[in-house]
């Protein structure tokens, strides 16, 4: 074991970044309850949510880059949607292989479903923290994100 240590801050980071991972596993449960009875995963919940939210149609590998996911992953999930008539695939002019994937009106339909469930559970999780001290998290989540996408082109 190394005797180096981390500074304060990065000590601090580091119980950070172990609690995120612990939120990260509970939310995905939370999320994978909350959409069951509609067939879906938080998976699948976040595939179809970076379609809906895409400017315009989008391929796998956009999709991937969008969410942070690799591109093999998003495939197989996109594949499963595919699969239960949510999404399908369309032409891409700029592109004959990367077909776009656009959400089929099921598709759109459990996806606003999952919305309102979403809303009408998420002031529950809200409930006692202030609106600054979310955005001051929001913050450092950003900031957190922006520096490993850095040092991931660095590598």
């Amino acid at each position: 074991m190394s005797a180096t240590r981390a500074s304060p801050s990065g000590q601090a980071l580091t119980d950070l970044i172990l609690t995120m991972f612990r939120v990260n596993n509970r939310t995905l449960n939370w999320g994978d309850r909350l959409v069951a009875p509609l067939g879906l995963t938080s998976a699948r919940w976040q595939v179809l949510g970076a379609i809906a939210f895409a400017d315009q149609p989008r391929p796998v590998a956009w999709l991937a880059r969008d969410l942070g996911a690799s591109r093999q992953n998003v495939q197989r999930i996109v594949n499963d949607l595919l699969r239960d008539g949510m999404v399908e695939f369309q032409p891409n002019p700029h592109h004959r292989r990367a077909q776009l994937v656009v959400m089929t009106k099921k598709g759109r339909r459990t996806y606003e479903t999952v919305v309102d469930m979403y809303y009408s559970k998420v002031d529950d999780l809200a409930e006692g923290l202030s609106g600054n001290d979310i955005r001051i998290a929001h913050h450092v989540l950003r900031t957190l994100q922006g520096r490993l996408e850095k040092s991931e082109g660095e590598g």
